[in-house]
């Protein structure tokens, strides 16, 4: 049994547009590089706030140390009078001097805080101080974070024990540092508004040509790809959309050349099948004369399609994409090779006057083929018994490219300037020698294999004056110069091959 195939599995995640996507990427990473700027930021400052405050902790017992020695006081209590007299609390601080465990002393006037009526804090102070060290701590006394210090008082010759205690109000202190928190997160919020907004406008700009991509794909069809799309800007979208209509022309081209040929195709083969269908219908059975003439034009006009088809062929296989293999080619043989064939064809007089000496990448099969459809139409609408020649040879064009060129030449009756227009299209023939035998493709595939090469064929005629058929490729730059060709002032004599 064959193998059961698993269902796809559906996405968890619900689609959503690319545009959506793009607008919710750059959101989530500004917002979470904005969030840990802040974030940090507060963390920074909160940090800084809280080493203020402990120096300023750790200043104000120094300071209750300094006027303690200096009051030159003999008690206890005359000596916490005098510091907490001195030491006036600032915003967000309090003090207070604690005697015998309860609170003694406080810094008249308002304060912002005052710790004296908070019995659990003075007990909670006196119990940590019991060793004699001083103590840095945290409360939290009447709804406020407080951080205190506390240092141990001790008087020689009183037998009193005190306490001398400064505060802060860390969340008094530390709001400052918490309202610019507050702020940064309102202004991140409002900037990642503004920057989804503008984002949002820039990714459907930035997307909007391949949405016209999008849209014009679902509109052209198989038969009609004459749609473009408009290309604005020179950035990688524009880019693709040039690509995108280059392929569209290539489409259109195919498909042009398609139609065009199953055009031509069907109005070739419609005349062979209506002479055989028609003389098949009126064919005499019972004559046996009739019977043989007709079997004997119906296999003509069967060979005559089928040289048809096979041109046909010939000419899809050189457009195919790939259609021409290159190998280093030595010309100077291939022209002697392809005159060397070509005298089989007929017995004209065959001549190579000159011949391009190097080496270059073609696909010479592909060539071969070309020259020979020349050749055989030199003898197909050439003179009867006159000389055909055949030759290569470089140069270069009016812009100072190296060419390469091949030509066959004829001593025929030559072709009107009306004919030369339309000579290489699609089963057009000429109007003398063979006539209407051909199937009318051989020179466009010539054209064919010149253009797969990146070249042209022309003819150069004029009537009573020959025809001169050339293909003309372009050649890499080469260094040092070839010789172009073997013709010089003194060459020998061409070689020639008569049948």
């Amino acid at each position: 049994m064959p193998a059961e195939r698993s269902p796809r599995r559906t996405p968890w995640f619900p689609a959503v547009s690319v545009r959506v996507r793009i607008l919710a990427s750059i959101l989530l990473v500004a917002a979470a590089g904005m969030v840990a700027a802040g974030t940090t930021a507060y963390f920074v400052q909160r940090d800084s706030t809280l080493d203020s405050i402990d120096a300023a902790l750790v200043g104000a017992v120094n300071d209750a140390r300094f006027i303690a020695t200096d009051s030159k006081g003999t008690t206890l209590n005359a000596v916490l009078e005098a510091v907490v007299q001195q030491i006036r609390p600032g915003t967000n601080e309090a003090t207070l001097a604690i005697v015998n465990g309860a609170a003694a002393l406080a810094p008249g006037g308002d304060v912002d805080f005052r710790l004296e009526e908070n019995r659990g804090f003075v007990a909670r102070v006196v119990g940590e101080t019991a060793t004699g060290k001083v103590v840095l701590g945290n409360v939290r006394t009447d709804g406020r974070a407080v951080r205190y210090v506390a240092a141990p008082v001790s008087v020689a010759g009183d037998p009193a024990a005190g306490v001398f205690v400064a505060a802060f109000d860390l969340d008094a202190a530390l709001r400052p540092v918490t309202d610019a928190l507050l702020t940064s997160l309102r202004v991140t919020l409002a900037a990642l508004v503004v920057l989804g907004l503008v984002s949002w406008l820039v990714s459907g700009r930035l997307l909007r040509p391949i949405r016209a991509l999008r849209e014009a794909a679902a509109r052209i069809t198989a038969s009609d790809v004459s749609e473009r799309i408009p290309v604005v800007g020179r950035d990688d979208v524009s880019e693709l959309t040039r690509t995108v209509n280059d392929m569209l022309d290539r489409l259109d081209g195919a498909l042009t050349g398609q139609r065009r040929l199953l055009d031509d195709v069907g109005h070739e083969l419609k005349t062979p099948i209506t002479i055989v269908r028609g003389h098949l219908e009126l064919m005499d059975e019972d004559d046996p004369a009739d019977v043989a003439a007709t079997r004997a034009l119906a296999i003509d006009e069967l060979d005559r399609m089928n040289g048809l088809v096979r041109d046909i062929s010939a000419l899809a296989e050189v457009q195919r994409p790939l259609g021409v293999t290159r190998a280093p080619v030595d010309i100077a043989v291939l022209t002697e090779l392809v005159r060397t064939k070509a005298a089989a064809l007929s017995g004209h007089r065959w001549v190579t006057t000159e011949t391009a000496d190097l080496v270059v990448p073609v696909d010479a099969g592909k060539l071969t083929q070309a020259l020979l459809q020349l050749a055989a139409n030199a003898v197909s609408h050439g003179s009867a018994d006159g000389t055909i020649e055949i030759g290569s040879a470089t140069g270069l064009d009016s812009t100072g490219n190296p060419r390469l060129r091949f030509w066959v030449r004829d001593e025929g009756p030559g072709i009107s300037a009306d004919a030369q227009e339309h000579i290489f299209e699609r089963f057009r023939r000429g109007a003398t020698g063979r006539g209407s035998t051909g199937s009318g493709l051989g020179l466009a595939i010539v054209r064919a294999i010149a253009e797969a090469h990146g070249g042209t064929v022309s003819v150069a005629s004029a009537p009573g004056r020959g025809a001169t058929f050339t293909i003309d490729l372009p050649l890499p730059p080469v260094d040092g110069a070839p010789e172009s060709s073997r013709a010089e002032a003194g060459r020998a004599e061409p070689m020639e091959t008569t049948l």
